[in-house]
């Protein structure tokens, strides 16, 4: 196999992480998303949508899309469970997985790709025509992702990781949000967001968080 990669991009470090918690060592392409890379043919003709990651298996099938790769990946390396190892953990990292991609994610991805100067006429990441910037959208996302960090600060007041039980795929998910809003959105947690914090440099500490 191998994994179409970039340095600095949230999906595919959400991969990378995962990988990392699995011990799975993959084979890795870095795609130059800066350069465009990702929009030439040569990457176009692996992943026509013209995103990361894209893992390439070994008869040739692409599999596009964080989750859908470390889905394949847990199917592949059960141990340790990363999505749920009976059906209430299953639903409850799912059901934290969605809405942290659904509130805080988007968000992010709103703010970023509506107001900065870098993506005039590219308010969608991937191979699309000109797509305009929409300021509304940028202002949508401030304030979802102030609901986002309140809902989350509250889920966590009693409990170490998201979905309960140990660290998950909803946790990789919730961190590589929040660093990517600080990072390229400028959202970042409050400090009255206590339980976030916590459990942010819980989430840091763990080597993975480096892959």
């Amino acid at each position: 196999m191998k994994l179409y990669d970039a340095p600095w991009a949230p999906s595919p470090r959400r991969v990378r992480i995962f990988l990392a918690e699995k011990g799975v060592v993959i084979d890795r392409e870095h795609v130059d998303l800066r350069d465009g890379e990702h929009l030439r043919d040569a990457y176009l003709r692996i992943n026509p949508r013209g995103a990361v990651p894209a893992l390439e298996l070994d008869d040739g099938e692409v599999l596009c899309e964080s989750a859908a790769i470390c889905r394949y990946i847990e199917a592949l390396y059960p141990e340790p469970s990363l999505f749920g190892a009976d059906p209430l953990a299953i639903g409850r990292i799912e059901s934290w997985t969605r809405r942290i991609e659904g509130d805080g994610y988007a968000a992010a991805v709103y703010a970023f790709r509506n107001r900065s100067p870098a993506f005039v006429d590219r308010g969608l990441p991937g191979n699309w025509p000109p797509v305009a910037q929409i300021p509304e959208l940028a202002a949508r996302g401030m304030v979802m992702w102030d609901g986002f960090v309140s809902a989350l600060d509250e889920r966590l007041a009693d409990r170490t990781w998201i979905a309960g039980g140990g660290y998950s795929f909803a946790d990789i998910t919730a961190l590589v949000t929040i660093d990517f809003a600080k990072s390229a959105a400028k959202l970042s947690v409050p400090e009255r967001a206590k339980h976030i914090l916590r459990w942010h440099a819980a989430a840091t500490a763990r080597p993975s968080a480096a892959a």
